[in-house]
């Protein structure tokens, strides 16, 4: 069996990040776009309901914004938490032990640091709801189709990756007794269907960072969640590593249950096939959602039962499965193609783009060079967000481009849809 590689696309972290938020928040409180003062009843900004994409839904036949902070952390734990954390024990293998899991005790506290910036500029700014809104507030339409292309591009890609994870799943499960690409195409189908209610309640699952808020009840309760992910998935991966590269040595194959003795390794296998199910389909609900919320903003077929709405949607659900499960299966060297769109995009919308929020926040309303003067703490952290999602960027780009290479050299790659 061919061993496809994920890579996660969000390392997170905890608390002791609370200190440069402290003194953030300090400068952050006089920076507000519409007013940050609370509305009580809705535990929202003043006015957030009446421009985020979803408005006021009391009367609406579908209702998106019905999440609670503890779900939404449920749910974000859940999706990080998943095929991506089976490379972290090779990873350790390579740079340590100790190095490892300060990187990602590190990298997680980053994370909780460029998701509070992110939840800041999504209550500053309601009418967000993917990063395509955001980059057009950013640099205008250019901004808009450049990020909400990556979005979808990485959402596809993400739902492929979690295909394979299903099709290796499988196929451990069932001693490879059929063609893989039967596997993959197995898997998608129930993939497809979970991916198809138009709510994330229903869903159960959660999307990309501006999309999960938009469908808080109270989106101020946002960083509630984020620290209860940061908490908990950062612990469970440090554990993970460290128990799993201990026990099964420097030696860990990636992903490493296939390093696994058989009965254990079915086992494992076994247990995780919920998790790539689900993370599959929220990928492919977050690509489809992005495309359907541009059609439809403002329109009755976004609250409404609707044949055109309920048609379109189907149709971009089947549309964004069919073309992660032809790429998972028809492209050898897709397990790295996943890795190059998690470096291009991934990176940013973890990290660096974070940065780049704030500055413009800054900018616009409160005095250009001025305000980023005055706050001298956050315009500094700011930049180097940027500068370290630029280097992210570059660095796994490299990284994976020189696999492809090897790869290419060694005779790792298959044909195009191969069975084995």
């Amino acid at each position: 069996m061919r061993t496809r590689h994920g890579l996660p696309t969000r390392i997170s972290g905890f608390s002791p990040v609370m200190v440069a938020i402290t003194m953030a928040k300090n400068h952050l409180d006089d920076n507000s776009s519409p007013s940050l003062e609370a509305d009580d009843r809705n535990a929202a900004p003043v006015g957030y309901h009446d421009t985020d994409v979803f408005g006021r839904e009391e009367d609406h036949q579908i209702q998106y914004k019905t999440l609670s902070w503890p779900l939404v952390a449920v749910l974000m734990i859940a999706e990080i938490v998943s095929n991506g954390m089976l490379s972290l024990p090779s990873s350790l293998a390579v740079v340590g032990l100790v190095p490892g899991l300060v990187l990602i005790i590190f990298l997680g506290m980053f994370a909780l640091f460029t998701s509070w910036l992110l939840i800041q500029f999504k209550l500053r700014h309601p009418e967000v709801h993917n990063m395509g809104d955001a980059g057009y507030i950013l640099a205008g339409p250019i901004g808009r189709e450049v990020l909400a292309f990556g979005t979808i591009v990485f959402a596809v890609f993400a739902t492929g990756g979690q295909l394979l994870a299903g099709q290796i799943a499988l196929g451990v499960l069932s001693s490879n007794k059929l063609c893989l690409m039967l596997y993959t195409g197995i898997f998608a189908i129930p993939t497809l269907l979970f991916a198809m209610p138009r709510t994330l309640d229903r869903l159960g699952w959660l999307s990309v960072f501006f999309i999960l808020i938009s469908e808080m009840r109270r989106p101020n309760d946002a960083m509630k969640a984020a620290y209860t992910l940061q908490i908990s998935a950062t612990t469970f991966y440090c554990l993970f590593a460290a128990i799993t590269y201990i026990y099964l040595g420097p030696d860990v194959a990636s992903p490493s249950f296939t390093s696994l003795p058989l009965k254990w390794s079915k086992a494992a296998y076994a247990i995780a096939i919920p998790n790539f199910l689900m993370a599959g389909s929220l990928y492919s609900h977050t690509a489809a959602k992005l495309l359907f919320i541009r059609f439809f903003r403002k329109s009755r077929h976004l609250h409404e039962h609707t044949v055109i709405g309920w048609g379109v949607w189907v149709y971009l659900i089947v549309l964004m499965n069919a073309a992660a499960f032809v790429l998972a299966i028809g492209v050898p060297i897709f397990n790295y193609l996943i890795g190059i769109a998690a470096s291009l995009f991934a990176s940013w919308y973890t990290y660096g783009i974070a940065g780049a929020f704030w500055l413009y926040d800054s900018w616009v309303d409160k005095g250009r060079f001025e305000a980023w003067k005055r706050m001298w703490f956050m315009c500094g952290v700011s930049w180097l967000t940027l500068v370290a999602g630029a280097f992210i960027c570059v660095a796994g780009m490299y990284v994976t481009v020189k696999q492809v290479v090897d790869a290419y050299a060694s005779g790792e790659v298959s044909e195009p849809f191969s069975c084995s």
